[in-house]
């Protein structure tokens, strides 16, 4: 029988209130206290903060806090990521994240979904779907990403976009809901 942390990171209905999985946010809690507390002078300090936060960073990731996040250890990002002010990521399940992908401030990133179903909401359960964006990919402050897109390499994102469906690679859109405004090849 599954663990309630493995149906979560399989996308099935899963018990967020499990022991194990409120003490692993609590954990990340403590962590993204200390990140978003430090002061701009101790550099050192917030690399060994987000090499606990996010184990499966690459180099040079770069968070300017405040920063948000579920549990961190479900994001898998790339070499010389930037996160602007403000940025959340409920990575219930895996967010992966290509190198040198750049987020504007307050964009939101959301793997989290809840049952439509009323009744099956009140229980308690929820689920998530992955998240997926590319290399070289720019997304404009306040971007809010749905569960289960994916956004292709080296496209962009326009500001307060709502993403809600999968972006192909080399483009820029933008709205809510978000669409491709034009080709950028």
């Amino acid at each position: 029988m599954k663990t309630e942390k493995e149906k979560m990171l399989d996308g099935e209905l899963y018990v967020a209130l499990d022991p194990q999985l409120t003490e692993e946010r609590t954990r990340t809690r403590l962590l993204l206290l200390e990140l978003n507390n430090s002061r701009e002078d101790e550099p050192e300090k917030r690399i060994e903060i987000l090499k606990q936060l996010i184990p499966n960073a690459g180099a040079d990731l770069w968070l300017q806090p405040p920063f948000y996040c579920d549990y961190g250890s479900n994001m898998i990002v790339g070499e010389k990521v930037f996160f602007n002010f403000n940025c959340v990521v409920l990575d219930v399940t895996y967010v992966r994240i290509g190198s040198r992908t750049l987020f504007g401030p307050n964009v939101q990133i959301y793997t989290a979904t809840h049952p439509l179903d009323p009744v099956t909401r009140a229980s308690g359960v929820e689920s998530a779907k992955p998240i997926t964006i590319g290399e070289d990919v720019w997304v404009g402050g306040s971007a809010v990403i749905n569960p289960g897109v994916t956004i292709g390499d080296r496209s962009i994102i326009g500001a307060g976009s709502v993403v809600t469906k999968d972006v192909p690679a080399d483009v820029f859109a933008a709205g809510n809901p978000c669409r491709v405004i034009r080709s950028l090849v």
